[in-house]
């Protein structure tokens, strides 16, 4: 229950207007802090929905499958340039950020992680790997501004934020493949 009063706290401090203002005047900060906070807190208010509304999820998320969709979709629609354009100059659309981030990637990813197997965690990274690819190439080499509210330096900033992420997938990945993941999680078949 602790988790949930972590993640409600950190979404109100992120909905406070000077931390707001601030997180929003940089394209990085925009994007790779106030939006992927966002999504932490979903995460970590997880087991409060999960306690309290666990039909819900058992019904429309029995196998994972329709929350990492879910996920995907809302993470996709946040990482169009115009949409973060929106999010600074349309309240509602603003609104819509501190609703769906948490409530609609984090809180469906965090319960649809427990129920997949490990081969469909590496599929949802590589995906993952492939989305911030074309991010990366998109705000690196684009000719022209593609946010309107934000410099080009800020949007190639952004771009190489994406490039990290990729780098530290593919180390994830590469990590879980060449690893006995047995010795840090146990393993099922000794018991």
């Amino acid at each position: 229950m602790k988790q949930f009063w972590y993640g409600l706290a950190l979404l109100l401090f992120l909905a406070l207007p000077p931390v707001r203002d601030l997180l929003e005047s940089v394209m990085a900060f925009h994007m790779h802090m106030q939006m992927l906070l966002l999504f932490v807190s979903g995460l970590l208010m997880e087991p409060f929905f999960q306690k309290h509304f666990g039909g819900v999820f058992d019904k429309y998320n029995k196998t994972g499958l329709p929350g990492v969709v879910l996920f995907l979709v809302i993470l996709l629609y946040w990482m169009l340039p115009r949409t973060m354009d929106e999010a600074l100059e349309i309240w509602f659309v603003e609104l819509w950020k501190f609703v769906s981030l948490p409530f609609l990637a984090g809180v469906p990813l965090r319960d649809s992680w427990k129920k997949m197997s490990q081969t469909f965690e590496i599929v949802v990274f590589m995906i993952l790997m492939v989305i911030f690819s074309v991010m990366t190439y998109l705000y690196i080499f684009s000719e022209s501004t593609l946010c309107n509210n934000y410099l080009m330096i800020d949007q190639q900033t952004v771009g190489w934020g994406f490039a990290f992420f990729v780098l530290c997938i593919v180390m994830y990945i590469l990590l879980v493949l060449f690893t006995d993941q047995s010795q840090y999680f146990g393993d099922d078949s000794e018991a």
